[in-house]
């Protein structure tokens, strides 16, 4: 059974550093150090989306859990047919 949305325990609208960010989207299996967050908004990466207030970034954390929720994929028991086929071919 899983605990309580994180997302619920607080507002959507709150805004996060990326430090508290980073440990925000720990919760849901995502591993991304602040430095990553900084890297992947600077190159145009697919990171979680931000707000720039005065130059410093922000992230809401109900659009920073949705993007978390738009990560993680399915459970699977097994690889996709396709896959198992170029394996073995």
């Amino acid at each position: 059974m899983q605990g309580p949305d994180p997302v619920i325990a607080h507002g959507d609208d709150d805004l996060l550093t990326r430090k508290e960010a980073s440990a925000f989207l720990a919760q849901f299996g995502i591993r991304m150090k602040p430095q990553t967050l900084a890297k992947v908004w600077s190159t145009g990466g697919n990171g979680p989306p931000c707000r720039h207030i005065r130059n410093k970034p922000y992230y809401p954390r109900g659009v920073l859990a949705d993007w978390a929720r738009s990560q993680v994929g399915e459970l699977k028991s097994a690889a996709p047919a396709a896959a198992q086929a170029r394996r073995h071919g």
